[in-house]
């Protein structure tokens, strides 16, 4: 079984938000699986399984904050006897501009909060990330956390429901059939607002 973790923050108040981009990829998985997702107390977020790319799947919302995604995901992981290998985890990077996905095998948190949290509970840094581009303004560092929880002006709210969504799904698709490094060579550096 293959795990796919959207990190967003929950409320009405943060949908459409740079932050909860990862919510909206997961949402989109699982109406393509045809699923629905349940609320699980036990592990703080909403799951939805089915077949998503020809593969048993089981998606996460957690809705525990961004913060503390771990808390939800890495119990997720080791209750499905799942390893890091398993696990993809779709998050907002304002460090990427918009309309660019980035997959990576590994590596640091690379400031994300919600990244640093899976990889603290989870105990290892081993598992995908899809990051969703959502950009910055590169002169005003301080004003990162009103990027990523405002929402999103409508020429990029247009964007990535027309293009950037729909194209994560389709990188998720080819991770989990081809593994990551072929999805890596398809989709890293293509810019999808110029498509």
């Amino acid at each position: 079984m293959k795990i796919i973790a959207g990190l967003g923050n929950p409320g009405r108040e943060y949908e459409s938000t740079p932050h909860s981009i990862g919510f909206e990829v997961a949402d989109a998985v699982v109406r393509e699986m045809g699923a629905a997702f349940r609320r699980s107390p036990a592990f703080k977020g909403d799951l939805a399984d089915g077949r998503f790319a020809d593969g048993k799947v089981l998606v996460v919302k957690p809705m525990t904050f961004m913060n503390l995604s771990g808390d939800s995901v890495a119990p997720v992981v080791k209750y499905h006897n799942a390893t890091p290998a398993d696990l993809v985890v779709v998050s907002d990077d304002i460090d990427l501009p918009v309309g660019r996905i980035r997959i990576r095998k590994g590596g640091s948190a690379g400031g994300h909060n919600g990244l640093k949290s899976v990889i603290e509970r989870l105990g290892s840094p081993d598992f995908v990330r899809l990051r969703i581009g959502v950009g910055r303004d590169r002169k005003d560092r301080s004003e990162v956390v009103g990027h990523v929880l405002g929402k999103f002006d409508p020429d990029t709210r247009a964007l990535m429901t027309a293009k950037v969504v729909p194209a994560a799904v389709k990188a998720l698709v080819q991770i989990l059939v081809e593994g990551p490094e072929a999805a890596m060579n398809a989709w890293n550096g293509q810019d999808l607002a110029a498509v």
